[in-house]
């Protein structure tokens, strides 16, 4: 494109007229370049505005583009190659974009181009100027020509050269061994301005400023961004090395050279004389040294400069507080991490992204290096997670070159470890033994909880020394190698694993583990695992010790507790599986259990203790889980065990028969799983009595059962009994309680005594949520069932639908959309909103309920079966009223089969069915059904159940269509009265009936 210098420029672009405002979208590192088209636009009689742009990924394109249009005027791109990765986004879509939106609005868009490299063919739509490597006053022609600016004659009014804003492509005089630009370097643009201001607005002789973290954080890489970006704020930009005194001394020394000061060799006369021109600001006032890697701070008063200049500090050492200002370096915002892994590594989708950026914590020098691997060699997510997880990559593997991260991070950790073997040596024996954990949080204080625990002799000290400990762990804190995570105030004669906690990022962790003396690892780490087993407290179903089992439970493998043979440590282990699956912790209870069997088949037998209790807990995971098939195999093979066993085990064997009949139950036979259930609880109360955990176990699973097999009163009976013997002998906050008092309401609401069922319910959530918490799989389910509670009693319609969708929400979140309890809240959800009208909504998630109950426990199945039924309801409502027949005489044939005829869910398949045949025009068919169903549901229900009633007011709709107009009228009579009695008058059964509505049911999908 021909590029004019000036006054021609209007012509050369159709002819528009100069705009009155320019919107300069840039981003963040080309600020600089970004102030001084402000300037220039400005001084030229146009208002501009700057806006950072970094569109994020989520949002299409097209749609960021149209909100930079909100703007009157020009919008002015500032680009290089880089920009188009910002997002980042799927190839093609800036060319799709370019070529469809930008053509249809290029009188609107405007760039200039600040590289020489090739940008996309499509960016020609935007007739971008290019601005790279010509002089200040070309780039001003040309910028003012492609935006049709008249240039004005300079007039009177000058800025004062302080204000402005130096041309961005001139360097600074004096340039010292800067690291190269990173082409890479990602986000931290609120980070460098925050810098920028606190640098510009501190008092003259104190802009000086520390950049504060960890290794592997970022403070190198924002120094250097910091100084490129706004180099042309300076005219002398010093970079000094700091991890060696000597070399540090002689390197700010060297300035002297640069600045023609009149001075000998010999370093300290040189850093005198450095010192003084800089306070001086004479030859340069604006300047900038940064002291990368600073952590020894002895030698402040010889070395850090002070005058109108900026000095800019990179340490490790929390100590740079009493000296200067402090900017703390965290990791990166995950839009940062998951952005840079995305553009390395095209192959990830975004929650890919985000679950490798969880893993490393978004610091940065990990995530470079997993991006690296990814984007080098295409592997996929998952396989390189388990790769890290397994230890088989390390996060202090050297960068490859052109990752734009120093090379330096395991030279620069050897020397503070050496630092500190020299002048804190136990500190170093701190590190080693927290080699031995997990990395991330570490209950280090169990170290002085449990002094009993024989710590090796070289970590005695621990446990005795309390001001040697302190002192330790402060210079540990001091440097960021550990991040201090005090729980509660500390006194000396209270120091307890709940209180006093460290976190070591994996990066430190990984450098540790390499840098320390693994002379003693093995002794350390019998040493953790003994610490571990005196830091169980004993009792996993109690909530109240969730918190040390969660803490614990990282630490099993590292420290070799799972291969351990010594039983104290094995219970242990068996407690913190058991802590996953009462606390819903439910993945990593099938990982551990997988992993505990892996180690334990190596030197235990089949059928001892221990490895019966971890086959019991397994099973029970990945029921909870919703494995149920798997959870039957383990179940069955453990029964063939003890069968084929010589001697007798009856515990053994109760057990597994417990874990049998529940997952026949899961797998919908029902009347096996009963048959089972029973004999079960004779066992057990023979075995070990009324008041044993498992005898009450038993009882509840009995209750359950006979639920599922519709026998509602008697499963309440059941159920009544075992919640008042677990209130006397567990007590009343514990989970098993809190379980039994949930199937005392759920029992309440399928009999039909709705407001006693809701009262109850709502007591039972509120202790749910206080006992196990808000998101514990039990605690949404009893949610879920609160809101079945509250719509059957009818008195809160208009806040069920959003307790619905919460508690469905809440559930995918935790436990996945293909959970068991998960479908079951999409199936509500969809009944509800089916009633209400929203037939399109109630459509797809019944769908997907359907499809997930198909494909999690088979098409044959109770529960897949009835799903059909409330599919059918939506079809129905939406006028599809044959194909709705068709599925529900399908779906009652499928439930006869497999539940009798006698089943409640039956009878309601029956009522729904028969309406489609009286409004296909089948009446006399209708009133068959509906005749024989009512009969079965007054022998079964009993008269005032509210499903009965619902067959009666649908037997009565029927005869009036064969016009048995007085048995009509004598039916509705009765129900309605009956209706009145039990529900009250305004329920919204009573009135349905009374406005001669033709009842449904509701499937209830629960297992």
């Amino acid at each position: 494109m021909a590029e004019q210098r000036s006054g021609g420029g209007a012509e050369s672009h159709g002819g528009r007229s100069a705009p009155e405002h320019v919107l300069v979208v840039f981003p963040g590192y080309h600020r600089p370049w970004a102030a001084w088209i402000n300037q220039r636009l400005e001084a030229h009689g146009v208002r501009a505005t700057l806006q950072r742009w970094d569109p994020p990924r989520e949002v299409p394109l097209e749609d960021s583009l149209g909100d930079l249009l909100l703007a009157r005027g020009q919008v002015l791109l500032v680009l290089n190659d880089w920009f188009f990765e910002l997002g980042p986004r799927p190839a093609g879509e800036w060319n799709d974009v370019l070529r469809g939106f930008v053509a249809a609005h290029a009188d609107r868009f405007a760039a200039v181009n600040l590289t020489n490299r090739t940008l996309l063919p499509s960016t020609a739509v935007l007739e971008p100027v290019s601005l790279w490597g010509v002089g200040e006053e070309e780039a001003e022609a040309r910028l003012l020509s492609r935006l049709a600016v008249e240039p004005r004659r300079a007039s009177g009014r000058r800025l004062p050269a302080s204000a402005l804003a130096r041309y961005p492509d001139t360097p600074p005089e004096i340039w010292g061994d800067v690291p190269r630009r990173n082409p890479r370097f990602t986000g931290r643009d609120d980070l460098l301005t925050e810098l920028q201001e606190r640098l510009m607005d501190a008092e003259r002789g104190n802009a000086a400023c520390t950049l504060l973290g960890m290794s592997g954080i970022g403070k190198t890489q924002i120094a250097a961004e910091y100084a490129h970006r706004f180099s042309p704020d300076y005219d002398v930009i010093w970079w000094v090395n700091s991890d060696d005194r000597n070399i540090q001394r002689d390197r700010f020394g060297e300035l002297a050279v640069e600045l023609s000061l009149p001075t000998g060799s010999e370093p300290g006369e040189r850093i005198r004389a450095v010192r003084e021109a800089l306070r001086r600001g004479d030859p340069h006032a604006r300047w900038l040294v940064v002291f990368d890697g600073w952590d020894d701070t002895d030698g402040i008063d010889v070395m850090l400069p002070q005058g109108p200049g900026h000095v800019l500090i990179t340490s490790r050492n929390r100590g740079w507080r009493d000296h200067t200002d402090v900017l703390e370096i965290p990791g990166f915002d995950r839009s940062e991490s998951t952005g840079y892994l995305m553009r390395r590594a095209p192959q990830l989708d975004a929650a890919e992204a985000d679950e490798v950026a969880a893993e490393f914590g978004d610091v940065p020098l990990p995530l470079v290096q997993a991006a690296a691997w990814l984007g080098e060699s295409g592997m996929e997510a998952p396989e390189y997670l388990r790769m890290v997880r397994d230890g088989r990559l390390s996060t202090v593997d050297e960068p490859s070159p052109g990752d734009g991260m120093p090379n330096a991070s395991l030279t620069s950790w050897s020397i503070l470890i050496n630092r500190l073997r020299r002048a804190q040596p136990q500190a170093i024996d701190i590190l080693s033994l927290c080699a031995s954990f997990a990395p991330g949080r570490i209950p280090l204080g169990i170290v002085r909880a449990y002094p009993q625990a024989q710590l090796p002799e070289d970590l005695r000290w621990m446990a005795t020394d309390l001001p040697a400990w302190t002192r330790a762990l402060d210079t540990l804190v001091n440097y960021s190698v550990l991040t201090r995570e005090t729980r509660g105030p500390m006194t000396t004669d209270d120091v307890g694993p709940h209180q006093e906690s460290i976190h070591m990022h994996r990066l430190v962790h990984d450098i540790v583990s390499r840098l320390t003396d693994g002379e003693h690892r093995d002794a350390h780490r019998k040493a953790v695992r003994t610490l571990l087993a005196e830091a169980d407290p004993g009792n996993p179903t109690d909530s109240r010790h969730w918190p040390r089992y969660s803490e614990l439970l990282p630490h099993l493998e590292p420290s070799g507790a799972l291969r351990s043979t010594d039983p104290r440590i094995q219970v242990a282990v068996l407690n913190c599986l058991r802590f996953c699956d009462r606390s819903g912790e439910y993945k990593a209870g099938i990982r551990l259990a997988q992993r505990i069997r892996h180690q334990w088949t190596s030197f235990m037998e089949p059928l001892a203790p221990h490895m019966q209790e971890l086959t019991t807990l397994e099973g029970d995971i990945l029921r909870r889980y919703g494995r149920f098939r798997e959870a039957y195999d383990l179940d069955l093979a453990q029964r063939d065990r003890l069968a084929a066993a010589a001697t007798g085990n009856d515990l053994g064997q109760l057990q597994t028969k417990i874990s049998i009949a529940r997952d026949l139950r899961f797998l919908g036979q029902y009347q096996e799983s009963e048959q089972l259930q029973r004999e079960a609880l004779t066992e057990a109360r023979d075995l070990l009595g009324e008041t044993q955990f498992l005898t009450l176990v038993a009882r509840h699973n009995l209750g359950v059962v006979l639920r599922m097999l519709g026998r509602y009163q008697e499963a309440y009976e059941q159920d009544t009994d075992t919640l008042a013997r677990c209130e006397t002998v567990l007590r009343p906050r514990h989970a098993s309680t809190l379980n039994s008092n949930n199937a005392v309401a759920q029992d309440l609401r399928l009999l039909g005594r709705y407001r006693e069922a809701l009262g109850r319910q709502e007591a039972n959530v509120r202790l749910h949520v206080k006992i196990l918490g808000p998101q514990h799989l039990h605690t949404l389910y009893a949610r879920s069932q609160l809101a079945l509670c509250r719509r059957r009693e009818g008195g809160f319609q208009q806040d069920i639908g959003a307790m619905m969708a919460s508690v469905l929400e809440h559930l995918e979140q935790a436990y996945g959309r293909d959970h068991y309890v998960t479908l079951s809240a999409v199936t509500n959800y969809a009944n509800f909103l089916r009633e209400h009208g929203d037939l399109d909504l109630a459509r797809e998630l019944i769908t997907e309920a359907e499809a997930g109950y198909r494909a999690l426990l088979g098409p044959a199945h109770p529960v897949s079966t009835g799903v059909l039924a409330n599919t059918a309801l939506v079809m129905q409502a939406s006028g599809e009223r044959a194909a709705a027949l068709t599925m529900l005489e399908s779906a009652l044939a499928g439930l006869t089969a497999t539940l009798g005829s006698d089943h409640p869910w039956v009878f309601g398949c029956a009522l729904n069915a028969s309406a489609a045949r009286n409004f296909n025009g089948r009446v006399v068919e209708a009133a068959e059904l509906s005749r024989d169903t009512l009969r079965r549901a007054r022998h079964v229900l009993g008269n005032e159940h509210p499903l009965t009633l619902s067959c009666q007011v649908a037997l009565a709709t029927d005869l009036r269509g064969l016009r048995e107009t007085d048995e009509a009228g004598k039916l509705e009579e009765d129900a309605l009265l009956t209706l009145t009695r039990t529900l009250g008058a305004q329920h919204p059964h009573t009135l349905s009936a009374r406005q001669r509505n033709r009842p449904y049911w509701d499937f209830e999908a629960n297992l």
